[in-house]
């Protein structure tokens, strides 16, 4: 990127209709878990007009009531009502499970490195990935969430618009929503609000004057810091002129289709492999996580002010093939030192991920809208967002 430059993030909120089907896959993911750590899912969702279409893999022990899962998720985001299209207590709920490959199933149960050994069970070495694919983690100090700032902003004025509607401040407000933040950046520090953007569902009788209004002063004003905010800052509410019809009744939805919103929004590379629905055997999901992990803790530890890791594996072994390491020039030490220090203090493989982040635990439909990093708006962070390691880490590169 040049020294000056205006860069932009989008969020979503958890009406929108991709974010409904990734809550739904998460939450029947999370069911599982609660009842069996143990369980292989893969599920994907479908909404739109009237139902929603569950299909996927799912191997496990526990018994889930798929269709009360999805009436209750869908209800709890707050389509309760015919009008808008797309209600939990009436729509269609249809199901097509299968269990997992057996092809796939034994390389997740036993890794290359062990196979035809007398390893096997939880030992690390043991558990495979469970596809290849390459993930990507990253962290900069330039916001408390350790995140980017255009994201960060986004997601804030997406709960925000959430949160005003849920507790009834604004009655008009429908579930669905879109936010956008255009930030002007000189040497990599932004300084200024080019554009903001809110879209939201609404009743049919509220006046675009009256929700630009609103959105200005309960949604806009106070999330985006006053000092990036002046006259030339362009603010667009509802640039359509109406938004009435939203959520799956005017468009379909799918899981994995927002993984951008899902992580840094756009600021680094991904991978392109979704998390929602996935168990933490699928290391698209997991291996992201760690990613995440240690490059937050390696800018945390003031080693380096950005930091993105790329991790990749191939299906069946545990190792990742590669390990690589940008810190955009912004590290105290040399990237293939910070590769080495990761070597040594963090283990990459699946097994090894899930144990130290403690991924089989119920936690997935909470991050599933509103982003997978950066959570500092939850009650408990996610293994994935602490910052533990971060004085050994300072420690063993002498910073």
């Amino acid at each position: 990127m040049s020294d000056s430059f205006i860069f932009s993030s989008e969020s979503v909120t958890e009406g929108h209709p991709d974010k409904v089907a990734d809550q739904i896959s998460d939450a029947i993911l999370d069911a599982i878990l609660a009842d069996d750590p143990m369980g292989r899912v893969a599920c994907e969702t479908l909404v739109s007009t009237g139902f929603a279409v569950i299909a996927g893999e799912i191997t496990t022990k526990a018994v889930v009531d798929i269709q009360k899962i999805a009436r209750e998720t869908i209800n709890g985001i707050g389509y309760t009502n015919a009008d808008y299209g797309f209600d939990g207590n009436s729509c269609a709920v249809f199901t097509a499970i299968d269990e997992q490959s057996g092809d796939i199933a034994q390389g997740v149960d036993s890794a290359i490195e062990v196979r035809g050994s007398s390893v096997s069970g939880e030992d690390i070495a043991s558990t495979g990935a469970g596809d290849q694919g390459m993930m990507f983690g990253y962290a900069t100090n330039e916001t408390p969430e350790f995140m980017p700032m255009p994201i960060a902003l986004s997601h804030t004025l997406a709960r925000q618009l959430a949160k005003i509607r849920k507790d009834g401040t604004l009655s008009y407000l429908r579930p669905d929503g879109k936010t956008q933040v255009s930030l002007r950046y000189d040497n990599r520090k932004a300084v200024h609000a080019d554009t903001i953007v809110v879209s939201t569902q609404h009743d049919p009788d509220a006046s675009l004057e009256k929700i630009r209004e609103d959105m200005i002063s309960q949604v806009i004003t106070p999330v985006v810091p006053a000092n990036l905010i002046d006259k030339d800052t362009r603010i667009f509410v509802n640039p359509t002129g109406r938004f009435v019809k939203g959520g799956p009744a005017a468009d379909s939805g799918l899981t994995g289709r927002k993984i951008i919103v899902d992580t840094y929004g756009g600021w680094v590379s991904h991978g392109g492999g979704a998390f929602s629905g996935k168990d933490p055997t699928k290391v698209d999901r997991s291996g992201a996580y760690m990613a995440r992990y240690a490059a937050k803790n390696i800018v945390a530890a003031g080693i380096a002010d950005e930091c993105q890791i790329q991790v990749a594996y191939a299906i069946g072994v545990a190792e990742p093939v590669s390990l690589n390491v940008n810190t955009f020039g912004t590290g105290k030490i040399g990237e293939g030192k910070i590769a080495a220090l990761l070597r040594e203090y963090f283990d990459f493989r699946p097994a090894a991920i899930i144990r130290d982040l403690d991924l089989r635990k119920p936690q997935y439909k909470a991050v599933a809208a509103y982003g997978h990093m950066g959570r500092i708006d939850l009650p408990e962070l996610p293994g994935w967002e602490k910052t533990d390691r971060a004085d050994t880490l300072r420690k063993a590169a002498g910073i």
